[in-house]
């Protein structure tokens, strides 16, 4: 393969990030400044100069982030990126697991629980304390609870109060459900995906002969979007990184979008604290967004008191300015987007290449309706459509019966709200009604 042409291919942040020196590096990409072509050319200017790639440990959010990577790299250097370590966080940790995981009591073949496994194993263990029903918390919901608690490392307890602070739930409860879920899945030599950070953090704290083989393997761990990392993977990294500490994070502490789920952008904020030599890079030239936009997000940051100072420059050019517009509720907000839609199309815009983006999907509920009203197509990206929700289903469904008492699905549906009655009680009770319900 011919040399990587660095001064060609990179402008000169992204050059000096991924031509830095050994040793801890915190490189903040800002977003749409080639955070990803950076840390590709990273990996490529290691292997370059004689770095063995089955040495380096490249940790992504996704498997899919990893192989774009790789396949990236690949196209600069060849085949030698083989055999690098690439992956998420949970990929690495089952790794290093299955090498290990009998130090833990556990059998190398153990099985990982997926969400649908461990939504059953949760279900059976409420059901067998008796707490399944309408009026306790669902199966999904206790492994958002039971997750969140193993991600920050604090008790179910703490978390189930917080979470069901305004619901009269016996956190007692929760407590014994998780209780019998840790048992189950310790009785069937199982691991749901928490289980394989918590797990693989406590085989490094542990034992000190793991840690050290890992840590002297490793001569460079690189870290994408390392905002985003939980207090289990910040310290597992530190560890791994703790005799060489050629470790070079990669992230932006404006981008921190899931504390929900325990990720806590203050690992990033403190890292040159934790790594007193850390060289900081700052990639601030953005391809993505007009000035204008840029502006806004500018001003809208510049308040935050926790934050890393970084002005973010544009490379296109400007073609329309942003609107800030004031409305007072969802309906008053529906409606002005509902007649933004329209002059849209009037003006001969493509239906498919607009968006409309909102933060929680309780904010589309409004305009779902003024669409469905006024009879404009949409697709929801992601989440369930307004109407096609559980519960509204079950509101529309009596509301069916009222239009048509023959509605034997609606009716169906209605009665398997109710307690102990099925589907095949529902049919029955159809049928002895003569098959109609008149509401």
């Amino acid at each position: 393969m011919p040399p990587i042409d660095f001064e060609k291919d990179l402008n000169p942040e992204q050059r000096a990030a991924a031509l830095a020196p050994d040793g801890p590096v915190l490189v903040i990409a800002a977003a749409g400044t080639g955070k990803t072509r950076t840390l590709t050319y990273r990996v490529a200017h290691l292997v370059e100069r004689g770095v063995d790639p089955r040495r380096i440990l490249l940790l992504t959010f996704t498997n899919r982030a990893a192989r774009e990577m790789l396949d990236r790299a690949r196209q600069l250097v060849g085949e030698g990126v083989g055999g690098l370590w690439g992956g998420t966080f949970h990929h690495m940790a089952n790794r290093m697991l299955r090498r290990h995981a009998g130090a833990l009591g556990y059998e190398l073949d153990y099985t990982i629980l997926d969400r649908d496994d461990a939504r059953g194993l949760v279900r059976t263990a409420a059901d067998d304390l008796g707490l399944l029903g309408r009026h306790f918390p669902k199966p999904d919901v206790l492994l958002s609870v039971f997750s969140l608690a193993a991600n920050r490392e604090q008790p179910v307890a703490d978390v189930a109060a917080d979470w069901f602070e305004n619901h009269p739930i016996e956190i007692e409860d929760v407590v014994r459900v998780h209780q019998s879920y840790v048992k189950r899945k310790r009785a069937l030599n199982a691991m749901d995906f928490d289980d394989l950070l918590v797990n693989g953090l406590q085989l490094f704290r542990e034992h000190s002969g793991v840690l050290g083989h890992y840590q002297e393997h490793f001569l460079h761990i690189l870290v994408d979007e390392y905002q985003d990392t939980n207090l289990i993977q910040a310290e597992w990294v530190d560890r791994l990184a703790g005799i060489r500490r050629n470790l070079l994070v990669v992230g932006d502490d404006f981008q921190s979008i899931y504390s929900w789920r325990g990720a806590d952008f203050r690992n990033f904020l403190t890292f040159p604290k934790r790594y007193p030599a850390t060289a900081v890079f700052k990639l601030e030239t953005n391809y993505r967004s007009v000035p204008a936009i840029l502006e806004v997000a500018n001003a809208c940051i510049a308040g935050n008191p926790e934050q890393f100072q970084k002005t973010l420059h544009a490379v296109r050019e400007d073609t329309s300015k942003p609107v800030l517009v004031r409305l007072y509720g969802g309906e008053e907000q529906a409606r002005y987007i509902l007649q933004s839609l329209q002059h849209l199309r009037r003006s001969g815009a493509r239906m498919d290449r607009i968006a409309v983006l909102y933060r929680a999907h309780f904010h589309a509920m409004e305009l779902q309706m003024e669409l469905a009203r006024e009879k404009i197509p949409y697709v929801i990206t992601s989440g369930v459509r307004f109407f096609e929700q559980a519960h509204v289903k079950d509101v529309t469904s009596l509301l069916r019966l009222l239009v048509n008492p023959g509605d034997e699905l609606a009716f169906q549906r209605l009665l398997a709200l109710l307690p102990k009655v099925g589907r095949k009680t529902a049919a029955r009770i159809w049928e002895a009604l003569g098959r109609r319900c008149d509401v």
